[in-house]
């Protein structure tokens, strides 16, 4: 009988030790949980990865040391003895993340903050600071599924797009602040070429996303998120050189936050090259000053200021017979001035944007988050007008800007000058962001957002090009124009701008856009289920001032007040099949107030309510999802189907003074995205991304025409119609990329990847959709990293882009068809397409 106690002991005992001899954890970084982090057992062959929520376990563990690993982050090391829960940090190798304070964090909505998942992919500091070089923000996000990105004519002026949706239909958020156009939703790169500088994370959500607000992400949200505080002090001074004489400085030190509770960061730098395109001349700068105060563990408080002065040429578009035949350098728009190179169309602007926080943490389940803002922008775009028409001949570099000087002087008046199309803005903001815990399942928001926005828009000289002025009629009177405000200079726009009516041209009104709404979010989880339900709703006024097209010359023309009423909702579910493996489910509805400039037309003759037929559009995007993270890899499959529908499209007719609008235009986005990883070894990496989509208009548009007083003027009483019931919709639509990471040596890193984009289709015309050429690219990059004592280094790293200077289509303007008369081809494109061809081959190195 005691041997069979024994036994039982010893049964026991093993079984005991089974159960306990364990070792499990989470892993982080500032953003949330880091799934597919390698953790290993140090000295020993036990190890797994991390899961999609962070979580490890290690199984027959005995007392060691964890070693953390991840591409991009350094490696940590940390003490266990069996059975213990450990919590582990990472932080970026090279800028960390975790020594980053992110204040207004309420309102910034990062998938972190909503337990159900979402399509997502996060780009961390590091990556930003090697591949971000000498190209904006969208071109760090190519290896993304679903998106598509093209550069354009000079420095800034880029395009992208998300399943399918343009930058209009794609939010972006600055630390939580909108930042797309009041207007029109569009964003202009060129006004922010300093955000990589100061960015910690980009995040890009795909389709819905987490965004509480009443926001335009139809095909997805960007949150960008900057530097404000640091826990320590430090910096760094960096420099780079890149084709086409491009170099840029910037210095950043911050004096981390102080036993006093203050924290101060500080960055300027200064870039300048002469384009890719010809002619394509640019230069700015971009300044961060960072005020921050942490009086105790309850509150931070963080004042912000950031702005990217610059001026750049541009490069319009030319048919593709041109860019074959003279390169795609090719560049009309620009010329010779006293002997030196002169860009005939240019971009200048300034907009500095400040920003306020305060995060109060009330009580352990209460917390709230509230972000002031403004921005004061200021610039134009000039291009030739009058006379100067003339000499852009069409030839690279053609414009003889000498002549027509002499022939300006000659004549007593400028006949011919560049004329500037200026835009300013007054943007002032709040959001503000309650989260309260009910219980350890229940999770709710409840917040606010208010936008006031006035702009103004306007046609003056920026170079008049000669000693006089240019004469211009004016409902009939004389009009002498004759005084530069600003010029080109960034700078000098925001302290300079033109405020005086009797020096502007063809176009002067203002308008006022009003923004208010309120949101809500609940989540529920447990266990292995999590559920979420968000609401918004918001009210939009329009109301639009007339300067120049007016009765009374000295009397402006105010409109009536429009109002509009918005709203969304979104709920979504998510099950943990295991614990590596989980499935969601989200589901949204938007009713989107239509843009100002689908309100009123701009290019009119009079300033009443324009587009009676105008309301608002209907959204409604569904989404599946699954997600398995495994010891060495992981992998994400999202299906979603997208319906943009009750759209407005208007066509102004200069000629006949009558606005044309086509209502019920529909499209509808299907399609299936997947991307992996897989850790080869420790020091090589496997990424793997693709997409294909199924992007098409439905059903019939129907129009009317009105003519200046709004009044129905379609001809013979009866409604036009266009048809494009199962025309694709421009764009690439399937996507798909492969990269290698390898880290060998002590310090050196490669990295090469090769993208891919077809089923590719340019403007649709009454025939339908012209097809393009699908394309390949391949990157390529190397970077060292040498350490100093106390946790310095010196990093270097090169790029280069287009490794094999592919010639290629992103997108065309016209439609003309490849079987029209006398037709030539190349790669099934009719040539006499005005298009976009991508860069060539492109390098940038930098310390």
């Amino acid at each position: 009988m005691k041997k069979i106690s024994n036994l039982w002991f010893v049964v026991l005992l093993l079984f005991t030790t089974t159960i306990f001899a364990q070792v499990s954890g989470t892993v982080s970084d500032e953003m949330g949980p880091l799934s597919d982090v390698n953790v290993k057992v140090k000295g020993t062959s036990q190890g797994t990865t991390t899961d999609f929520d962070g979580k490890f376990n290690i199984a027959n563990a005995k007392t060691g040391v964890l070693e953390f690993s991840y591409v991009g982050y350094a490696t940590k090391e940390v003490a266990f003895k069996t059975g213990d829960k450990v919590t582990a940090t990472l932080q970026g190798d090279g800028e960390s993340l975790s020594e980053i304070i992110i204040t207004g964090s309420g309102v910034i909505d990062l998938a972190k903050g909503r337990k159900t998942p979402i399509a997502v992919s996060t780009i961390k500091g590091i990556e930003i600071q090697e591949k971000g070089g000498n190209f904006d923000l969208p071109e760090l996000l190519v290896h993304t599924p679903s998106i598509q990105t093209s550069k354009e004519g000079g420095y800034g002026d880029m395009q992208m797009s998300v399943r399918g949706f343009g930058q209009t239909n794609t939010a972006f958020l600055l630390n939580g602040q909108p930042i797309n156009g009041m207007e029109d939703g569009k964003m202009y790169w060129s006004n922010w070429s300093g955000i990589m500088d100061i960015a910690n994370a980009v995040q890009v959500q795909r389709g819905l996303g987490n965004s509480k607000l009443a926001i335009s992400s139809v095909g997805g949200t960007v949150n960008i998120v900057t530097k404000t505080i640091d826990q320590k002090e430090g910096g760094f001074v960096s420099g780079m050189v890149a084709n086409d004489s491009y170099y840029k400085t910037n210095a950043y030190y911050s004096t981390g936050l102080m036993e006093n509770g203050l924290a101060v960061s500080a960055m300027f730098g200064h870039w300048q090259g002469d384009g890719y395109r010809n002619g394509t001349y640019g230069s700015g700068q971009n300044y961060f000053l960072s005020f921050g105060y942490k009086p105790n563990d309850n509150n931070i408080f963080n004042f912000l200021i950031t702005g990217a002065p610059q001026s750049h040429g541009d490069a319009w578009e030319a048919s593709l017979d041109t860019y074959l035949e003279k390169g795609r350098k090719f560049n009309a728009m620009y010329g010779t001035k006293d002997g030196e190179v002169y860009s005939g169309a240019r971009n200048f602007y300034h907009k500095p944007i400040m920003n306020f926080t305060w995060d109060w943490t009330i009580s352990d389940d209460m917390n709230l988050s509230t972000v002031a803002y403004g921005s004061i922008g200021r610039g134009g775009y000039a291009y030739p007008t009058g006379a100067l028409w003339s000499n852009v001949s069409g030839e690279d570099g053609g414009i003889d800007f000498d002549a027509q000087i002499d022939s300006n002087n000659t004549a007593g008046e400028s006949q011919g000058y560049l004329r500037g199309s200026y835009n300013g803005h007054n943007w002032y903001g709040l959001l503000t962001n309650l989260e309260l815990d009910l219980n350890e399942n229940i999770n709710v928001n409840i917040g606010g957002d208010v936008r006031l926005y006035n702009g103004q828009h306007f046609r003056a000289p920026t170079d008049l090009l000669g000693d006089y002025g240019a004469n211009v009629n004016h409902n009939g009177d004389a009009l002498l124009v004759d005084n530069v405000y600003g010029g080109f200079n960034p700078w000098q726009a925001v302290f300079n701008f033109n405020d005086s009516h009797d020096q502007r041209v063809k176009r002067d009104y203002s308008e006022n856009i009003n923004y208010y709404g309120v949101f809500g979010q609940i989540e529920y989880a447990k266990d292995k289920f999590s559920t979420f339900f968000q609401g918004a709703v918001s009210n939009q006024s329009h109301e639009r001032t007339e300067y120049w097209y007016v009765v009374d010359n000295d009397t402006p023309e105010v409109s009536d007040k429009v109002d509009n009423l918005g709203y969304n909702l979104k709920a979504g579910a998510a099950y943990n099949v295991t614990e590596k493996a989980s499935v969601f489910f989200n589901a949204g509805y938007y009713s989107r107030q239509p843009f100002h400039d689908n309100l009123f037309e701009n290019n009119s003759r009079s300033n009443e309510y324009y587009n009676p037929a105008t309301e608002n559009e209907n959204i409604t995007g569904l989404e599946l999802g699954y997600s398995k993270r495994g010891e060495n890899y992981g992998v994400n499959v999202n299906l979603y189907s997208t319906t943009w529908g009750n759209r407005t499209y208007n066509d102004w007719n200069n000629n006949t003074l009558e606005l044309t609008v086509f209502t019920g235009v529909e499209q509808v986005h299907n399609g299936i995205e997947i991307d992996t990883r897989y850790n080869i070894t420790d020091n090589l990496t496997l990424k793997a991304f693709g997409s294909l989509g199924d992007w098409k208009y439905k059903g019939k548009a129907t129009g009317n025409v009105y003519d200046e007083d709004g009044v129905d003027v379609t001809p013979g009483g009866s409604t036009l119609e266009i048809d494009n019931d199962g025309e694709y919709v421009a764009g690439a639509q399937i996507t798909s990329g492969l990269s290698l990471d390898y880290k060998f040596a002590k310090g050196f890193r490669f990295d090469v990847s090769q993208r891919y984009y077809g089923k590719n289709h340019g403007n649709i015309s009454a025939d339908g959709a012209i097809d393009l050429p699908g394309y390949s690219l391949i990157d390529t990059g190397l970077s060292y990293k040498y350490r100093l004592k106390d946790n310095k280094s010196i990093n270097f790293r090169l790029n280069i882009n287009n490794l094999t200077d592919a010639f290629y289509i992103t997108r065309s303007k016209d439609a003309i068809a490849a079987d029209a008369p006398g037709a030539t081809l190349w790669h099934g494109v009719n040539t006499a397409n005005r298009v976009r061809t991508g860069y060539g081959r492109t390098w940038n190195t930098s310390v």
